[in-house]
């Protein structure tokens, strides 16, 4: 069941159609917003992992998704977002992470972002996206140019699922690439992910995840200074 200050909506409850059974995730959503907003939440981060799947044309197939199933479920899913981030406070930033999967240095997905980039970059209406570019799985920078707005994009390029640190040299040419398509000053440097989507952790050690966002640190102060 989940809750908020005033409203319970159960798992079990039956929808007389799809508009109904909307209307009730926009709600939680929305209630859960207000609830960390209330807390003094300032920055709230979605986990979606529903664009990486239609970016993937063998999930789609296994799904059973033909290309105006995945064109109808890009527009659902865009719709919902915007309808949960509307008129939220001025001072509250609302930022999703694209997730491709992280059970234990796994993952679910693959595909580059551009069967989804004209939805997801240019009509979503979030603050910031934080984007797996960590292997070949991602695809290229290209699909970045349907970014909208003064939107940020927080480039996922040390990756959380293995312990072997990347060449520095070598991240900073692909922000450099990255940034043909977005502003320098509107990309930032994280990690692909956590290091932690589940209780099992990634195949690191702790000494190894610090090095790694130590990595991420020293790169982002020599390109975008202190």
């Amino acid at each position: 069941m989940l809750t908020g200050n005033k409203t319970a909506y159960p798992y079990d409850e039956y929808y007389k159609d799809d508009d109904e059974l909307t209307a009730d995730i926009v709600a939680a959503y929305r209630q859960v917003i207000a609830d960390l907003y209330a807390a003094g939440c300032r920055n709230v981060q979605f986990d979606d992992c529903t664009w990486t799947r239609l970016c993937d044309r063998s999930v789609r197939e296994r799904l059973g998704w033909s290309d105006e199933d995945a064109a109808r479920l890009q527009q659902e899913n865009l719709d919902v977002i915007n309808a949960v981030i509307a008129d939220q406070p001025d001072d509250l930033a609302i930022n999703t992470h694209i997730c491709r999967g992280n059970f234990h240095s796994a993952w679910l997905s693959s595909g580059g972002y551009a069967p989804v980039a004209a939805k997801l970059f240019g009509e979503e209406n979030v603050n910031a996206y934080y984007l797996e570019f960590d292997d070949d799985r991602s695809g290229d920078f290209a699909p970045l140019a349907e970014v909208s707005g003064d939107k940020q994009v927080v480039l996922g390029l040390v990756t959380s699922k293995r312990p072997e640190l990347e060449d520095p040299e070598a991240i900073k040419a692909r922000i450099a690439e990255a940034a043909q398509y977005v502003p320098l000053e509107r990309l930032c440097l994280s990690t692909q992910c956590g290091f932690a989507s589940t209780e099992e952790g990634n195949k690191l050690t702790e000494e190894q995840q610090w090095a790694k966002i130590a990595l991420v640190r020293s790169i982002a102060e020599e390109v975008w200074g202190e």
